[in-house]
């Protein structure tokens, strides 16, 4: 098992319930005002989603040995950070140049997933 991975994906999934929470209730009046609540919601939930994905990630590692599920693991944990750190700017702050992050976190996610399928692929 890849530790970095479990661990990784157990502190963005208590984040990702812990800043879901916190917009529905205390920041969802300042994101209805600026129009960022979906925004905000799709942050978290792409956070939700790959914290389990690198969950999956770190299990998976005991069985496959190969190198491209540990980039997979890498990528992924780079994509979250950059995609939803990205749209958690914009919430935050309104600065919209960093809509031009995101792209690049979710090619990164993208680019996890492609390279579990070859891990699967290849053994």
């Amino acid at each position: 098992m890849n530790k970095l991975f479990l661990l990784s994906g157990a502190v963005l999934g208590f984040l990702g319930v812990g800043l879901g929470a916190f917009g529905a209730h205390a920041l969802k009046s300042m994101l209805e005002a600026s129009n960022r609540l979906e925004t905000y919601e799709t942050a978290v939930k792409y956070q939700f989603y790959h914290a389990l994905f690198l969950i999956l990630i770190g299990l998976l590692s005991k069985d496959f040995t190969a190198s491209t599920l540990k980039y997979s693991g890498y990528t992924t944990l780079a994509g979250v950070i950059i995609f939803s750190g990205s749209l958690y700017i914009i919430c935050f702050t309104g600065i919209k140049a960093f809509g031009a992050v995101a792209p690049i976190g979710g090619t990164l996610l993208l680019a996890g997933w492609a390279l579990l399928f070859i891990t699967i692929f290849k053994s």
